[in-house]
């Protein structure tokens, strides 16, 4: 689990990469959950945590560079 502040430091395509791989997890725990395979609801809530950090920062971004 990553903190915004390192977030922060890196590329914004980079970001966009995480995101991707997150949302891809996040599907994933979401499936195996309805199939009624064993999921920490934990990890779950982590990676939408997780998604939202990443989204926050990019609009961050977005933000800094329009204003």
């Amino acid at each position: 689990m990553m903190q915004a502040n390192e977030l922060r430091k890196k590329q914004p395509g980079e970001l966009q990469s995480l995101l991707l791989d997150l949302r891809r997890e996040q599907f994933n725990l979401r499936m195996q959950r309805g199939a009624g395979q064993t999921v920490r609801p934990t990890r779950l809530q982590g990676v939408r945590r997780e998604i939202a950090r990443v989204k926050t920062v990019l609009h961050e971004l977005k933000q800094g560079e329009s204003a």
